[in-house]
């Protein structure tokens, strides 16, 4: 999926953990005079203008702590921690009695750099604020570290930045409702701070209220309309309820406030969500790198060569990932469900267990059992463990919505024919489009079945028909044979048999394909069947080399001859 979260966890990031605005009282009145354009350029957010003057006042006064103070804040709000680090750590190193809160400041860069266990060392050299509260917060969770994270939790206090940082480690947990409320509670305390539109959208975004999200993000891009963070976002909830096209058409927007700069092509995740509005164009040149940078990279990477029949690549991404949302657990469940299908039997026999039990774990969850994709998992669960009544408990609650689904109709098909509702297997597996599903021998399998067992064997005939000859074909006249013997199209049966037995002289077609030859001679006689089939299942007889086959023919032929036919 396109990732709206990425750029806004990121800077999240640094909301929950970023540097203390430098005192604008140090400049005193000769630095105000030397740097008038200075406010002007923190006012625009024109980090780069900024950078540009302070660098340049640093070359004359490589020593004044206020310009380097504002350096580093400049660097970390442009997207550059490793130069706000250096910028930090240059401030430590000049003075003899440093201010110790460079220390968490250092700590926050550390953290949006991905080097958690320094920024927690870090952060721990510093004073005993809030500021060190959230990064230490953010660092125990990037560690997995739950005693921790608990015991930070209850040290934030009521404050703006504090339930910010709250929000935050909610969502990067998938607790979704849970930082909606918290976002909320925030902008109808603080009306004019519009960016917690964006935050509010991102929630709903992630809980699948798309609309919604553009909606209460409009608020926001009315004035900032040339946001990439914002056009992001909207492009992606343009991806899901429309199509790629009009999510691309959304980002080229970016591209064209970028000017002439490469910001487009360079932004990681607009590179990555082009990949997912192209429907995997370029996937294996823009991902592999970005894997974890955002989050959804990892995951798009495995669907990518899932759909591209390379389960094992897949595995390679999964196998060590320990599942922390519905979309981890549903990935890894699929590769595991995919790979088990051709395996060993052994080896199978653990894929599918363990795909499984991660289908469960989602569709069972208090978050999931009542959504779309929850009660999928669920139904593939069953599915796994072949009990297809308990399927169709699920498929059928969100049959409406899906009907159209492609993926849905073959899952519903199968497991409704399964279920011995071959009408409705039949309508379903008719109803599916794509030729990928209908080149494959379970589709034309079960298709089968479902024509014969509604009384269409002629049908399933003709799809043997369009077969080439091979060992799925083989498996496919097997198949029509038995059916059809079971449930008395006996001349199809005949006729299936007949081939078999001309395939492999195996001594159980005979007897099937005697069985079968007598069935539509006796259906013949009841007038069931029309008496120009007579002909051809004489015919059929005549292939076989067997002692019975003349007094068979013989008897059918006395018959034929006393009914004029």
């Amino acid at each position: 999926r396109g990732s709206a979260a990425g750029m806004m966890m990121n800077h999240r990031a640094r909301a929950a953990a970023g540097p203390r605005v430098p005192d604008k009282s140090k400049e005193g009145s000769e630095s105000k005079s030397k740097t008038p354009d200075l406010a002007e350029f923190l006012e625009k957010r024109d980090w780069s203008g900024a950078i540009t003057l302070l660098e340049y006042k640093r070359q004359g006064s490589s020593h004044d702590v206020s310009n380097l103070e504002w350096l580093a804040y400049c660097y970390f709000h442009a997207g550059d921690p490793g130069k706000a680090l250096e910028t930090y750590r240059d401030l430590l190193r000049l003075e003899s009695d440093p201010d110790p809160t460079c220390h968490t400041l250092c700590a926050a860069c550390l953290f949006y750099l991905g080097r958690y266990q320094e920024a927690e060392e870090e952060a721990l050299r510093g004073p005993n604020t809030k500021l060190q509260t959230r990064v230490l917060f953010h660092c125990a969770h990037k560690l997995g570290d739950e005693n921790k994270l608990m015991t930070y939790h209850q040290q934030l206090s009521d404050s703006i930045e504090d339930q910010l940082s709250l929000a935050s480690i909610h969502y990067l947990r998938s607790h979704y409702q849970e930082a909606t409320d918290i976002y909320k509670r925030l902008l109808l305390e603080n009306r004019d701070n519009l960016a917690l539109n964006v935050y509010v959208a991102l929630c709903y975004n992630k809980l699948d209220y798309y609309d919604v999200s553009l909606e209460i993000l409009g608020a926001y891009m009315q004035r900032y309309p040339d946001s990439a963070l914002a056009v992001n976002l909207k492009a992606c909830n343009q991806f899901k309820l429309f199509n790629g096209k009009a999510a691309e058409a959304e980002l080229r927007k970016v591209h064209k406030n970028a000017g002439s700069s490469d910001a487009f092509a360079d932004n990681d995740l607009i590179r990555h969500n082009l990949v997912v509005f192209r429907g995997g164009q370029n996937a294996l040149q823009v991902l592999p790198p970005l894997v974890g940078v955002p989050p959804e990279a990892r995951l798009n990477l495995v669907v990518h060569h899932l759909r591209g029949g390379e389960p094992l690549e897949a595995l390679k991404l999964v196998k060590d990932l320990e599942p922390t949302t519905p979309q981890e657990y549903v990935l890894k469940g699929v590769t595991h469900a995919t790979i088990g299908q051709y395996m060993d039997q052994l080896d199978a026999e653990e894929h599918l267990k363990l795909a499984q039990q991660c289908f469960q774990i989602v569709g069972s969850s208090a978050s999931e059992c009542d959504t779309i994709p929850g009660r999928q998992c669920m139904a593939s669960c069953f599915y796994l463990l072949r009990q297809f009544e308990d399927v169709l408990v699920y498929l059928k609650s969100i049959a409406e919505f899906l009907k159209d689904d492609d993926n849905f109709n073959w899952n519903y098909g199968i497991a409704t024919a399964a279920s011995g509702d071959y009408k409705t297997g039949e309508e379903a597996l008719m109803s599916i489009q794509s030729e990928n599903f209908r080149r494959e021998y379970a589709f034309t399998a079960w298709l089968a079945r479902c024509h014969i067992m509604n009384g269409k064997a002629r049908l399933a005939w003709e799809l043997y028909l369009r077969m080439d000859t091979n060992d799925e074909s083989f498996a496919l006249l097997q198949l029509i044979a038995n059916d059809c013997y079971k449930v008395g199209a006996f001349v199809y049966a005949t006729m299936a048999f007949d081939v078999l037995e001309r395939l492999d002289p195996n001594p159980d077609y005979w007897e099937g394909k005697r069985g079968a030859a007598i069935g539509a001679f006796q259906m013949i006689v009841a007038g069931q069947e029309p008496k120009e089939s007579l002909g051809d299942i004489i015919n059929m007889l005549r292939n076989t080399s067997n002692p019975q086959v003349e007094y068979i023919i013989r008897t059918l032929t006395i018959w034929a001859r006393d009914n004029d036919v």
